[in-house]
């Protein structure tokens, strides 16, 4: 038996608790596939096109599509969307697909986007043919040695995190991401089972809210930093990306590569400077 409340999910388990079995319930983060979906060309020919199909969890779908858009290079300024709403969504029930209507002089570069597009909630790379086919053009420089954050600052944002994340307390199975500023603010936090999709949706807040680049701020990851998560950070133009986790030997060649400050293992008040190390102060 499971009864649902979208972002949530509450089924009755048997729990083995000192050597005694007991019948309760447990609180799951939901899972749900969602499709992206573009209309797109002049106004008297526009096409509809599926772009993508990721495993989610439901809430700010618009925010997740726009930051995936923008991430994969489809679209750039928030003049380029005229339009998007989550198709069928009812008061009940989220909706499966989400509608981005582009401005009719934007045409969009399909070409580029040469990859299976299923992605998974565990891997936001799975799929793509190559890996020619992540390196979409990074359109911020990052500020050289800019912002600065204290490191007694930079050991505090796990914890403010943590405490912001509204579905982890009640499932203990969901990532999130979280955007500070240099005095170690939270500015915006986003939970999703997919730790790329918290990402977009940060990504996608800051579209809407026209605040690209985000070169003042710094992003806290809870899982590890995997090379997208680095080029999706790269495309929104932040110069610190933190990890809970470790990161992968490809993410830190990216961060290297572009100048970004890649910290991994932030937690219990330690971490590691991969690059970038100009940015943390002592």
């Amino acid at each position: 038996m499971k009864t649902k409340d979208r972002r949530t999910i509450s089924y009755n388990i048997h729990r083995m608790e000192k050597g005694k079995l007991h019948s309760g319930a447990d609180q799951l983060a939901t899972e749900e596939p969602l499709e992206i979906q573009i209309r797109y060309g002049k106004l008297d020919a526009r096409q509809r096109k599926s772009i993508a199909i990721t495993m989610r969890t439901p809430g700010h779908d618009e925010e997740l599509a726009l930051g995936f858009l923008f991430t994969e290079g489809l679209i750039f300024h928030a003049r380029d969307v005229v339009d998007i709403h989550a198709a069928g969504k009812t008061k009940d029930q989220d909706s499966n697909y989400v509608i981005v209507d582009l401005h009719p002089d934007i045409e969009p570069d399909l070409a580029q986007l040469d990859r299976h597009f299923y992605t998974t909630s565990s891997c936001g790379v799975c799929g793509k043919t190559s890996i020619e086919a992540l390196q979409t053009n990074i359109r911020y420089d990052l500020p050289p040695a800019l912002p600065k954050i204290n490191s007694s600052q930079l050991i505090q944002l796990p914890d403010i995190l943590r405490q912001a994340q509204e579905i982890f307390g009640n499932t203990g199975g969901i990532h999130a991401a979280g955007l500070f500023n240099p005095k170690g603010e939270l500015l915006s936090i986003r939970e999703d089972v997919g730790r790329h999709n918290a990402l977009d949706k940060v990504i996608g807040l800051a579209f809407q809210q026209k605040n690209l680049p985000l070169n003042e701020q710094i992003l806290l990851v809870s899982g590890r930093a995997s090379f997208e998560l680095v080029q999706k950070s790269l495309m929104a133009g932040i110069p610190i990306l933190a990890a809970v986790g470790s990161p992968s030997s490809l993410a830190v060649e990216l961060a290297e590569e572009y100048n970004m400050t890649l910290v991994g293992f932030l937690r219990d008040k330690r971490f590691n400077v991969y690059c970038g190390i100009e940015r943390i102060k002592q």
